[in-house]
């Protein structure tokens, strides 16, 4: 599957924000990382995108160095980001967070 770009939604950003907020208070800088480590994660979808697995009615890509999931869509070669949620939540949590956006 060939992709050519990534779109992150609103929900999305603010799902990254708040992500980068929790981080920060944790340590400072480590908001900044997890940032720039989420966009990479989700730049890598231009060559692995329509890779994952699908749950949920999304495709589910794993952040490498945080417990985070990307939730994507792919249409007309693009790769939409729907949601980027904690693993460590209740998975009743995360599939109502899901079924909102779709």
């Amino acid at each position: 599957m060939e992709i050519r770009d990534v779109f992150l939604l609103e929900a999305a950003v603010a799902d990254l924000e708040s992500g980068r907020l929790f981080y920060e208070e944790q340590q400072p800088g480590l908001g900044g990382y997890f940032w720039d480590t989420l966009l990479s994660d989700m730049e890598s979808l231009i060559i692995y995108g329509g890779i994952h697995v699908k749950e949920m009615g999304c495709y589910r890509m794993l952040s490498k160095r945080f417990p985070y999931a990307v939730y994507y869509e792919v249409k007309n070669n693009s790769a939409y980001v729907v949601a980027v949620l904690p693993m460590l939540r209740d998975p009743k949590w995360i599939r109502g967070k899901l079924e909102e956006r779709s």
